[in-house]
């Protein structure tokens, strides 16, 4: 190897993840620290002042003091660019294996966009090249036709994938649906870094189910003999769009940094009404008891770790009763990551204070075969941690569960109608 490399073969395969996320951000950042500095130039006259803003007169000291020196970042990257040449599939799985740090949610441009959805589903010839350059794009969505219209103007500067070369085409996939019927191209342009397409690429898409989808537009260079190069990406989370804007945007294209599925907070949303009716309510002495209605309406945008459609149900309980009495569960609706259930459940035999000591559960289950298994789920409850005096694990309500289910308690006989995100953290219970 090298004077001026690490040998990294001692670090575990997450040590070695954990410098790859770090070096990625770092890169991040220093892009947009020269877009920083070119807007500085084009504003600041005065030399001096421009000197000091854009940090100038730092690299200036620090080349004084480190001659010929390489920078950390320099050393690393170049210890495993060195790597990446002699056993590029190796790297190409490696270099997308970051840590767990990649949980949060990045801020890529002026768009909230998820980092990245898309790394759940695929594999492919990642980190061959270094991602860079831009794309331009327009989302417009047709109300009556209940259509997203994605149109594809151009990229600029993308890298070259062979001999300062690219045949790139763009390829968008409208998230989680990773099938075939997702899946939209736009023609190959030959031998440009600069590949111009104005092309729309259309779906179909109910108005209320926009909002829970993202949009995963990647750019990759066509190899007639070999794998497809990854070129980069731009993922944009639709319920965070402005549709008011028509117009075409520029966004800097993304590695693809691997989001493991052990990680993601929400596996898509849930639609459900509730109300409570107390004893005698309605007149007459009826219902004899107070009873708890839990209308399951529909799900959106359910997330497997395959990705596409799957077959799904509702199971619930009013805990702390966790027996089979208390357990009810919709039907199995099949090939939708967004099903209508359109089911209602009842429980009886509730007093007004009851609901203060109780919590609904209602988790989203997954359905392969004979095996079944939780995607996730809410809770609604008054979130206190402690069930008839006794501390228990299942009153980990979020702020918006506890919101929901205090309505309810607030405002008897009427339903609340609430969409809550089907999370992953519910806290375990022994049954």
């Amino acid at each position: 190897m090298e004077a001026d490399s690490l040998d990294l073969s001692h670090l575990t395969e997450e040590e070695q993840s954990s410098i790859l996320h770090v070096l990625q951000r770092d890169l991040e950042l220093r892009r947009r620290d020269e877009g920083r500095v070119r807007n500085l130039e084009k504003t600041e006259t005065d030399p001096a002042r421009l000197r000091f803003l854009s940090g100038a007169w730092f690299s200036e000291e620090r080349s004084k003091r480190h001659r010929q020196r390489l920078s950390a970042f320099e050393i690393v990257h170049a210890t495993i660019r060195h790597r990446r040449t002699k056993s590029r599939g190796e790297f190409s799985v490696n270099a997308v294996l970051l840590s767990a740090a990649t949980r949060a949610v990045f801020l890529r441009g002026d768009i909230p966009l998820s980092g990245s959805m898309m790394s759940l589903f695929s594999s492919g010839d990642f980190g061959v090249v270094e991602v860079r350059g831009r794309i331009q794009y327009s989302l417009v969505y047709d109300t009556q036709k209940e259509e997203l219209q994605v149109k594809v103007y151009c990229c600029e500067d993308i890298a070259s994938a062979r001999k300062n070369r690219s045949d790139p085409y763009v390829k968008t996939y409208l998230l989680p649906d990773k099938s075939s019927h997702s899946k939209k191209k736009t023609s190959v342009k030959k031998k440009t870094l600069n590949p111009v397409y104005e092309q729309t690429l259309r779906y179909k898409v109910r108005t209320g189910e926009l909002r829970s989808r993202t949009l995963n537009l990647s750019v990759w260079h066509a190899e007639p003999l070999g794998r497809n190069v990854f070129l980069g990406e731009v993922e944009v989370a639709l319920g965070q769009w402005d549709w008011a804007n028509t117009q075409p945007v520029w966004h800097n294209l993304q590695p693809r940094i691997y989001l493991s599925p052990d990680s993601i907070s929400s596996r898509g949303n849930i639609m459900l009404s509730i109300k409570f009716i107390p004893d005698g309510f309605e007149g007459d002495g009826l219902p004899l008891t107070g009873e708890l209605h839990i209308w399951l309406r529909e799900a959106q945008s359910l997330l497997s770790n395959k990705g596409g459609t799957i077959d799904s149900f509702v199971r619930s309980y009013i805990l702390p009763d966790a027996s089979r009495q208390s357990g009810q569960k919709t039907r199995v609706v099949k090939r939708s990551f967004s099903p209508t259930y359109n089911h209602t459940m009842v429980y009886d035999g509730f007093h007004t204070s009851d609901l203060r000591e109780a919590c609904a559960e209602i988790t989203v289950w997954q359905r392969e075969g004979l095996k079944t298994h939780p995607l996730g789920g809410i809770r609604l409850s008054c979130g206190t941690g402690r069930s008839y005096g006794e501390p228990v694990c299942w009153m980990d309500s979020t702020e918006d569960e506890v919101a929901v289910w205090t309505s309810m308690i607030e405002n008897p006989n009427h339903w609340i109608d609430t969409t809550l995100p089907v999370r992953t953290n519910l806290s375990h219970r022994s049954d």
